[in-house]
C-alpha cells in the first residue's frame, strides 16, 4: 500500500487538513499552526487520525507527536485507528503498533509530565491524586475546622465550593469575579472563601497530594521555569488537539507554553457544540486562536 493511498478515504477538504505542511516527501518540519472547524457529522475525528498517520508516514518520530482528547476512549480510538493506517501503509510485520506513546487527556498526560520534572518544581515524584469526591471532602474538613459550617447564614456546601475553586483554576479569574457571573448567591462569601481555598492549598500541600484541577494549575506553572520550560518546548515536534471547543484558558495557556509561536499545532473542533461551559471552557480559544 503506497503511504498516501489512505487519504483516497477522505473528501478534499479532509485531505486537504489531513496533509497541510506535509504533502511534500521528507520529514515533516513543524508547520504553521492549524485550527481545522469542523460541525457535526463531518468527520473530525477521521480528520485528525488521518492527520497523525501521515505526519509518522512522512518521517515524523511517533514518539515526538502529542495527541490530547477529552476522554481515555477517544484518545484509545484515535491511535487505534492512526496505528492501523501505519501498518496497512508500511506493510504487516512494520512492528508499528504501539509506537503512538503520548495519547490522552489534558489530565493525564499532565500528570505524567509531572512525575518526570517532580523535582524540579518541588513536588514529590509518587504525589497522589485526589478524585473529586477525596477533593470534596478535603475542602470540607477545612471549612468545619474555620467553623463556616456553623454560620448564622448557611455557607455554600463543599460541593459548590469545589466548583467554585475548579471554576476560578480553570479560568485563570479572580474569585470575585467568578462568583459575580457564575454564582452570584454566594458573593456575600467573598472573603471567607478566600480563607477557605487558603486552607484547603495548605491541605493538599502538607499531604502531598494534587487534586485534578492542579495537574493541569501546575503543568501551566511548571511551563514557566525555565529548565523544565526548555525540556517540555523541545519535547514534541507536533502537539494535536480533538475537540478545542471544549478547552479552557488554562489549557489553551498550557498548549500557548508547549508551542508559543504556534509551530506544529493542529486543533480540531466546532464553536457550535460547546457543551462543557460549567467546566470554565470557552469557546473564545477557537475564535482567538488566530491571534
Amino acid at each position: 500500500m503506497a503511504a498516501d493511498a489512505h487519504l483516497a478515504e477522505l473528501n478534499p477538504e479532509q485531505r486537504l487538513a489531513a496533509c497541510h505542511g506535509v504533502e511534500d516527501d521528507g520529514v515533516p518540519w513543524p508547520g504553521q499552526a492549524l485550527l481545522i472547524l469542523a460541525g457535526a457529522g463531518t468527520g473530525k475525528t477521521t480528520t485528525l487520525a488521518h492527520r497523525v498517520a501521515q505526519l509518522i508516514l512522512k518521517g515524523a518520530d511517533p514518539d515526538r507527536i502529542l495527541l490530547l482528547t477529552f476522554t481515555r476512549r477517544a484518545a484509545e480510538m484515535m491511535v487505534a485507528r492512526a496505528e492501523r493506517i501505519c501498518a496497512a501503509a508500511l506493510g504487516e510485520g512494520s512492528g508499528f503498533a504501539g509506537r503512538l506513546h503520548w495519547a490522552g487527556t489534558f489530565h493525564a498526560v499532565g500528570a505524567r509530565l509531572l512525575r518526570e520534572h517532580a523535582d524540579s518544581i518541588g513536588l514529590a515524584p509518587g504525589f497522589t491524586i485526589l478524585d473529586r469526591g477525596d477533593a470534596a471532602d478535603l475542602l470540607d474538613m477545612a471549612r468545619q475546622e474555620l467553623g463556616l459550617a456553623r454560620t448564622d447564614r448557611r455557607f455554600p456546601q463543599k460541593g459548590t465550593c469545589l466548583a467554585i475553586y475548579s471554576y476560578a483554576v480553570n479560568a485563570t479569574a479572580p474569585l470575585d469575579r467568578v462568583l459575580r457571573d457564575g454564582f452570584p448567591w454566594c458573593a456575600e462569601w467573598t472573603a471567607e472563601l478566600k480563607r477557605l481555598f487558603s486552607a484547603y492549598v495548605a491541605a493538599k500541600q502538607r499531604q502531598g497530594v494534587l487534586d485534578f484541577d492542579d495537574l493541569l494549575l501546575w503543568w501551566e506553572r511548571m511551563a514557566q521555569v525555565p529548565v523544565v520550560a526548555t525540556a517540555l518546548g523541545s519535547r514534541f515536534d507536533h502537539v494535536l488537539v480533538d475537540e478545542y471547543q471544549d478547552t479552557n484558558a488554562i489549557q489553551a495557556a498550557i498548549l500557548k507554553a508547549l508551542k508559543p509561536d504556534g509551530l506544529g499545532l493542529t486543533v480540531v473542533g466546532d464553536d457550535a457544540q460547546a457543551i462543557y461551559a460549567f467546566r470554565a471552557a470557552t469557546v473564545r480559544n477557537m475564535l482567538e486562536f488566530e491571534r
